[in-house]
């Protein structure tokens, strides 16, 4: 079997990447950064290739998936993306459409052409990474939750159209809550709260992801507390989410 992994150059991506190899899969590496996927891909051997792409427009995506369409890709994993910190109204709006364009626009894509292929054949696996954010709004990470909550309700909407049509396709949506990658870096935040090991998410998303889990949630605390959510009422939400991102400011 074969996977498409965007996002690969680092963090989760890269993780999975090294699980899957692990367990015998060939993988294909999609980010930004050449050195690092040359750096991973040596790591990894000759199950490794790499393609190095910016995702985050609608053409590099249909050139993506042109490119690898050949190769009889069995799985899916849309891990690209990135967040953005601060007030609504004072938050770069270039910064917040490029994250859009990557956490939304692109996944969207290839997310759809990817399923179309699948159904043909009637197999496949998609990973689509989400967040805890998911689940909620997110004041002071409002584009960033918002884009978050469209992947995760994306996917669900997808495994029943999937599961009504008897299909043997399988979609999954990774909501992690806080994991020790770069995404802190580049949002500009650090956690209040100790973060997962991204390799014991990677590891459980794979496990899971072929176990046909719908949504995945590392660790028992998120688990938790994606749990209590549905019996908070919305305003007493939002005050608890904007303590939590207050406290992350760097």
């Amino acid at each position: 079997m074969k996977a498409l992994i965007t996002g690969a150059s680092s963090g989760i991506g890269a993780d999975m990447a090294r699980v899957l190899v692990s367990e015998g899969y060939e993988v294909i590496l999609v980010a930004r950064r050449k050195t690092r996927l040359e750096k991973l891909a040596k790591e990894l051997g000759d199950r490794a290739k790499i393609i190095v792409k910016d995702i985050s427009s609608t053409y590099n995506c249909m050139e993506l998936y042109n490119e690898v369409k050949g190769e009889n890709i069995d799985i899916l994993i849309n891990n690209a993306g990135f967040g953005v910190f601060g007030e609504f109204s004072e938050t770069n709006l270039d910064k917040e459409l490029d994250m859009i364009d990557l956490n939304i626009k692109s996944l969207h894509l290839l997310t759809k052409l990817f399923l179309k292929d699948f159904k043909k054949k009637d197999q496949g696996y998609i990973l689509n990474v989400a967040s805890s954010a998911g689940f909620m709004a997110g004041p002071l990470m409002a584009s960033y939750y918002a884009t978050k909550n469209y992947v995760l309700n994306l996917s669900l909407a997808i495994y029943e159209e999937l599961r009504r049509e008897g299909s043997n396709v399988s979609i999954s949506v990774l909501c992690p809550g806080p994991v020790n990658t770069e995404f802190n870096k580049v949002a500009r935040v650090h956690f209040s709260i100790k973060g997962e090991d991204s390799m014991k998410v990677a590891s459980l998303a794979i496990k899971k992801m072929f176990d046909e889990k719908l949504i995945i949630i590392p660790g028992l605390k998120m688990k938790l507390g994606v749990f209590f959510i549905r019996f908070l009422p919305r305003k007493w939400l939002l005050k608890i989410s904007y303590k939590i991102q207050n406290g992350k400011r760097s």
